[in-house]
């Protein structure tokens, strides 16, 4: 009696282990092919070294190479400074408008604000930095208003600058900070800040004691998200930076493209993926948050 009634449970789960797993399969299959598979021949590549025409063998020249090679430490430097930088000014901008969306305006103002946010994104990245080149070189809009102001006697080039490329960044990287945002702060019960001014609090310590550790999860997803986004963008700091961008990923697309050195951008590359997950790991432990807990944001 009981394993006849046993035998229908059992069946069940069996079968709705198999549907769970067919539903996974391409999942899993995108993340084999595209993810795992590509890394694993990178890795491979990284640590062979070439001694002759189709002879190879193993070496870690190429991570020795990054070591001895002083323009390949300041890159590498440069590249993680400047999006730690990108991300904090992505941050302080992003906030205010995803308060306003959040809590100051409701119905369709909310909406046409969201979708405000949305609409840079209906274009490519390449149509968006070709546009903020065509604002900033030397015959652009801004030096034309500029003069026109009396600012400058004569038009200035605004392009292929540290500044210019991090205005671009965070221009890039608005939307995937302000979203992890909105979903923290809607989240936020209005009536703990209406306490907390009925206590005396002002807008400064409830900021820092009620918005802040409450938005924290969505704070690090935004940061992640968009520190990750700028240490891998090439086309951005390329086109607004120029010659003088000193981008990491430009010196892996130079040695996997332009000198053909595959086993020298693999090491670049697996370097640039260490760099990320150590910085991600520190801002972690830095803000107390739990990586599972902040994907749920992002």
């Amino acid at each position: 009696m009981n394993m006849s009634s046993a035998d229908p449970t059992r069946q069940s789960r069996h079968v709705a282990r198999l549907m769970l797993m067919l539903l996974l399969a391409p999942a899993l299959l995108w993340l084999l092919g595209l993810i795992v598979l590509p890394h694993v021949e990178l890795g491979m590549l990284s640590m062979r070294a070439r001694v002759a025409p189709r002879v190879y063998e193993p070496s870690l020249a190429q991570f020795r190479t990054f070591f001895e090679e002083p323009l390949y430490w300041h890159t590498f430097m440069r590249t993680a400074l400047m999006s730690i930088v990108a991300t904090a000014l992505t941050l302080l901008m992003a906030f205010p408008i995803a308060w306003t969306i959040a809590k100051l305006v409701r119905g369709h103002t909310k909406s046409m604000l969201f979708v405000m946010c949305l609409i840079p994104f209906w274009v490519s990245e390449t149509v968006r930095t070709l546009g903020w080149m065509i604002l900033l070189r030397e015959s652009g809009v801004l030096p034309a208003l500029l003069v026109w102001l009396g600012v400058t006697p004569a038009p200035v080039e605004l392009l292929y600058h540290d500044a210019t490329i991090l205005v671009g960044l965070v221009y890039t990287s608005m939307l995937f900070m302000v979203i992890p945002l909105i979903s923290a702060l809607e989240s936020l019960d209005d009536s703990l800040i209406e306490a907390a001014y009925d206590l005396g609090g002002n807008g400064w310590s409830i900021l820092r004691q009620i918005v802040i550790p409450h938005a924290a999860p969505g704070i690090v997803a935004g940061c992640i998200v968009v520190f990750m986004l700028t240490l891998g963008n090439y086309l951005t700091p390329t086109l607004l930076g120029g010659k003088n961008s000193q981008w990491f990923t430009e010196q892996i697309y130079t040695q996997f493209i332009t000198r053909f050195n595959w086993e020298q951008g693999a090491a670049f590359g697996f370097l640039l993926l260490a760099l990320s997950t150590a910085i991600v790991w520190a801002g972690l432990k830095l803000s107390g948050q739990k990586f599972g807990e902040v994907m749920q944001r992002s």
